[in-house]
């Protein structure tokens, strides 16, 4: 997949696909996520999508790796509320630590009490 750049807008709460080397190429999918803060920090993402003319192409199981990724980077956990991020991490337990119930609960506390972090 040389053809795509995995982009952290934190700031937008995306990590986004796009073409590669291009500043504002097209965009082939994105994970929409927030920072948790408390009880620890960690990234909660709540929305995967691909392009339909992308799909097939291993798009979204590369965000969610560079997702994981991002979090073993910062030494910050990920607690996916994004069924299809939940699904990938059950296929990939060596790269997706599983959160604990609590920050789970934590992050499903925190998507309710602001529903635009959705």
């Amino acid at each position: 997949m040389s053809d795509i750049e995995i982009r952290d807008e934190r700031d937008k709460g995306l990590l986004v696909a796009c073409a590669a080397g291009e500043s504002e190429g097209a965009v082939f999918g994105y994970i929409e996520y927030f920072v948790l803060d408390e009880p620890e920090r960690a990234l909660v993402p709540v929305h995967t999508v691909v392009e339909h003319e992308h799909e097939g192409r291993g798009i979204a199981g590369s965000l969610a790796r560079e997702l994981y990724a991002i979090a073993a980077r910062e030494s910050i956990a990920v607690a996916p509320l994004c069924p299809f991020v939940v699904e990938w991490a059950a296929r990939h337990p060596g790269e997706a630590p599983v959160a604990p119930p609590e920050l789970l609960d934590a992050a499903q506390r925190a998507l309710a009490d602001d529903p635009a972090k959705w």
